[in-house]
């Protein structure tokens, strides 16, 4: 007689025994412990989030990602009162172009154009161009004859500040010095204001004063070196008897 499925099943589950499991075998191979980079990775996976709430700051040197409904203030570039040199000499490459006259506002476009004359000059050549500024400050206008009120404006360009005595372009490769002279000429043509071409290992500069044999220490002195009081003394007796002494009589011809 064929069994049915109920009776099957039943005989199933009695012919099952409940035994304790045996232990684990041990590993004879060490553990290997995670190495410096990978226990720093995964350190900053832990602590950092899965997502991020803040929009990604991303975009070109001419076009960031920052809200243009923002308004921004028109501001003034850095002026380094404390005696500060950054930005005033070359880093990363072996020549650059430098600022001179006066510190001013520059567009993206005018910052465009003269990259795109550095690059034709320099067509062929190998090198490389590193850009010191970045256009960060939205410049808003408003139309022509306008009445005064009514908001700050629309978004119109994107520009940077640029300071006096900083470093716009660098340029790094293999190239000879008078091809890069005219590039640099050629783009400071494209710029407003004055330019000067600069080498790497020039002296820094502190507001229009280059450190040429001229100490940071000594323009931070409140007053000038003063001579001894021994020697204004002797200097102001010698006029004096200079002045008393009558004059040496003319020779006859």
């Amino acid at each position: 007689m064929r069994p049915n499925g109920a009776s099957a099943l039943l005989s199933a589950f009695q012919g099952l025994r409940i035994s304790a499991c045996t232990p684990l075998r041990q590993l004879r191979a060490p553990v290997q412990r995670p190495s410096k980079v990978l226990g720093a990775a995964a350190q900053l996976l832990q602590n950092g989030r899965a997502f991020s709430t803040s929009p990604a700051m991303m975009g070109t040197w001419l076009e960031p990602s920052l809200n243009r409904k923002k308004k921004m203030a028109k501001g003034r570039p850095r002026v380094a009162t404390g005696g500060s040199t950054k930005g005033t000499t070359v880093i990363w490459g072996d020549y650059g172009l430098r600022m001179v006259d006066h510190h001013r506002r520059i567009s993206a476009k005018s910052l465009k154009m003269a990259e795109d004359t550095i690059k034709v000059r320099l067509r062929g050549e190998k090198y490389r161009l590193y850009k010191r500024k970045c256009c960060n400050v939205g410049v808003y206008v408003s139309g022509n004859e306008m009445r005064m009120g009514k908001g700050k404006g629309s978004f119109d360009h994107w520009a940077t500040r640029m300071a006096v005595s900083q470093v716009l372009f660098e340029i790094k490769g293999r190239i000879h010095e008078q091809i890069v002279r005219d590039a640099f000429r050629l783009a400071g043509n494209k710029l407003p204001g004055q330019w000067e071409f600069v080498k790497k290992g020039d002296p820094p500069v502190v507001g229009i004063t280059k450190l040429d044999g001229v100490t940071l220490e000594d323009l931070k002195r409140p007053r000038k070196h003063l001579a001894p009081q021994e020697l204004v003394e002797a200097a102001a007796t010698k006029a004096a008897a200079e002045a008393g002494s009558p004059s040496a009589p003319s020779a006859s011809s």
